[in-house]
């Protein structure tokens, strides 16, 4: 009868290369599919990174010597480290050779002035794999991601390419690939669509809008993120559209690898713990400090930020707030993980300098820190301006580091508010707060700090946060639905029979019981 076929279309995926959540997402939501008898393959630049990393590389049929931006060929491998085989296309041209570092921006933090024609590749390759011009099996559906992705369902609708059905993941909408008008012949956009009806933006070509105006389903990965997007103030200038297509619009929260962000089996800790035996999370925070050159003392409160270093994330908010709060509270102890905004960066680098064995800052991206950056503080800091899902504040709190995070988007949906520190709600799991200013912030740190203080209430959410289900199961179970919706009718059966839940490769058998509850 043959399997389902997916083709996951990104531009960017873990341990590949990652700048962000997405790279997670794609990742461990091929694996699910994978796990549930879905032929799930990426599709992604190959970007040096990401072919050092891969496995088993090898070049598959002919070279392309007519991309939008000039020659590329196809390289398959599968994902590294997983524990069921991910297969990986990795599409091989100079443009994305060139991108040694951040994929998206040069080293002045500038975009790269060729990442119109170098995405532009990517989605005329997966307009021709899915027309079967390819050695690859033409997919059922193919899922775009974000604005890298977004002429994808555009190239398959002006080509008459049927078939195969076209879903548009939106994980951040702030960002659109608005690029010269200039442009459109050579990226495929036929003459009829350059108008305020079809692509055009502001003047601009819109790779984001091209994907919403075209895909059979626009997904957004949270409840709240859905709803927020259809306002002025989240949309981005996209919102009319977007409620023009409110009947395709669906909200499918992110899930979480929960193999690989599990405390009780992680090998990149200094030690394991649970909730069962908390006594590894000490270590882990003597390790943190080690690491970051604080002075191990551990009832110090060790509060982490581990994000892109942007406006967006509030580093501007939190680089007013930090100095009061540690100013007020001599013993705390702040440690940055994260990369962004050069100024942003120096400033945080000068505010280590202004407070020497109280605060630590690491410009860039490490996973294995990552990792014991929330295994070891006792809090996250995740101020944002808007967040659609927020995979971070996840994170710490399964390895029960309680966020103190804004009251917006996704953190909405998983993070529940613990009120007053004098009488906290007995479900909740962290903190939030409303507002952009530096009082709001400091104002959320202090209740998290004078709950700090009391072991019980501190412990109580601790548990809160670590036994929360976030794995992929249930959402899984939102796409495969999806699928089957928009797959050609000789597919559906093919993605209705993989809606019966099976245990994870890995045995969890809690997040199967999830699943099937879901």
């Amino acid at each position: 009868m043959g399997r389902a076929r997916v083709l996951l279309v990104a531009s960017e995926a873990v341990p590949l290369v990652k700048t962000g959540g997405l790279a997670d997402v794609i990742t461990a939501l091929a694996a699910v599919l994978v796990e549930h008898g879905v032929d799930a393959t990426i599709l992604m630049p190959a970007y040096p990174a990401a072919v050092e990393r891969a496995a088993g590389l090898r070049q598959i049929g002919q070279i392309f010597d007519d991309l939008p931006g000039g020659s590329g060929r196809l390289l398959l491998g599968c994902m590294p480290g997983q524990q069921v085989q991910v297969p990986v296309l990795l599409l091989d041209t100079e443009r994305f050779a060139r991108r040694s570092g951040d994929p998206y921006v040069n080293d002045d933090g500038n975009e790269y002035d060729d990442n119109a024609l170098a995405f532009g590749d990517l989605a005329e390759v997966a307009a021709r794999i899915c027309a079967g011009r390819t050695m690859v099996p033409a997919p059922h559906v193919v899922h775009a991601n974000d604005w890298h992705t977004g002429l994808v369902p555009l190239l398959l609708r002006v080509r008459g390419i049927t078939g195969v059905g076209s879903a548009l993941t939106i994980h951040n909408l702030a960002f659109q690939g608005n690029v010269d008008m200039c442009l459109a012949g050579q990226l495929g956009v036929p003459g009829h669509m350059l108008d305020a009806d079809g692509v055009e933006f502001w003047g601009r070509l819109s790779f984001m809008k091209a994907g919403i105006l075209c895909a059979d389903r626009i997904t957004a990965v949270s409840d709240t993120y859905a709803a927020e997007i259809l306002t002025p103030r989240f949309g981005h200038g996209l919102d009319g559209l977007l409620d023009s297509r409110r009947d395709a619009l669906l909200a499918i929260p992110n899930g979480v690898d929960t193999d690989a962000w599990n405390p009780s089996r992680d090998p990149l800790i200094a030690r394991q713990f649970s909730l069962a035996d908390m006594t590894g999370k000490a270590a882990c925070k003597r390790d943190l400090q080690k690491q970051f050159g604080l002075p191990v003392e551990p009832f110090a409160p060790l509060v982490a930020l581990g994000s892109r270093i942007t406006h967006q994330k509030m580093a501007d908010v939190a680089l007013d707030a930090l100095p009061r709060l540690l100013d007020q509270h001599p013993r705390m102890q702040v440690a940055v993980l994260g990369r962004g905004d050069h100024g942003y960066e120096a400033r945080f680098r000068q505010l280590a300098a202004d407070y020497p064995d109280r605060v630590a800052v690491h410009v860039g991206y490490d996973e294995k820190l990552a990792h014991a950056l929330h295994a070891g503080a006792d809090m996250l800091l995740h101020g944002t301006r808007f967040e659609p899902f927020g995979l971070t504040p996840i994170y710490a709190m399964l390895y029960g580091t309680i966020p103190v995070a804004s009251r917006v988007g996704g953190l909405c949906d998983t993070v529940a508010d613990v009120g007053s520190a004098d009488a906290p709600d007995e479900s909740a799991s962290g903190v939030l707060f409303d507002g952009e200013s530096a009082d709001d912030m400091v104002a959320a740190m202090a209740r998290a700090l004078a709950l700090y203080g009391q072991t019980k209430h501190w412990q109580r959410l601790q548990r809160n946060a670590m036994q929360a289900d976030f794995s992929w199961y249930g959402p899984a179970r939102k796409y495969l639905r999806m699928y089957a919706d928009i797959a050609p009718e000789s597919a559906r059966a093919l993605f209705r029979s993989t809606l019966l839940p099976r245990p994870s490769a890995s045995g969890d058998k809690a997040a199967a019981a999830s699943y099937k509850r879901a």
